[in-house]
């Protein structure tokens, strides 16, 4: 995997401290949300706004690195963009979120029986139940 210096590079985008670390807590916490992502900046970096967490999720978003889903009932989630379109589970209890690969064997799981007229370029699928740990601790 390219580092995060070289990703910002490659995407032509300016490489910052800022930019930098949180591509880096995201490679360390996947499905982030902004809140949490945010608390890491800060412990990596120190003082950094709200606001300015959310304009560089924005921007590497708007590049094309990281990928942001939002499971009903949540806020928004970040993750590093894999351009698998892999699927999430998540637990209704806990809500731990985990990657899945696509249900139909291949990806990138686009083949709708009627588009519309529409070119397909990203398919979101989440499943939903619970985790194991949830399961244990259910009656």
């Amino acid at each position: 995997m390219s580092t995060p210096t070289d990703m910002l590079r490659d995407a032509q985008l300016r490489v910052t401290r800022p930019r930098v670390t949180v591509l880096e807590v995201l490679r360390d916490h996947p499905h982030a949300s902004a809140e949490a992502v945010a608390q890491q900046v800060r412990a990596a970096i120190g003082t950094v706004s709200t606001q300015a967490v959310y304009d560089v999720l924005h921007a590497l978003e708007g590049a094309s690195l990281i990928r942001r889903f939002e499971p009903a009932g949540s806020s928004a989630r970040y993750e590093l963009q894999a351009h698998d379109n892999h699927h999430h589970l998540v637990c209704r209890n806990c809500g731990t979120i985990t990657d899945v690969e696509c249900g139909t064997g291949r990806a990138p799981c686009m083949d709708a029986p009627d588009d519309h007229g529409f070119v397909i370029d990203e398919t979101e699928v989440t499943y939903w139940g619970l985790c194991p740990d949830c399961r244990s601790n259910t009656p």
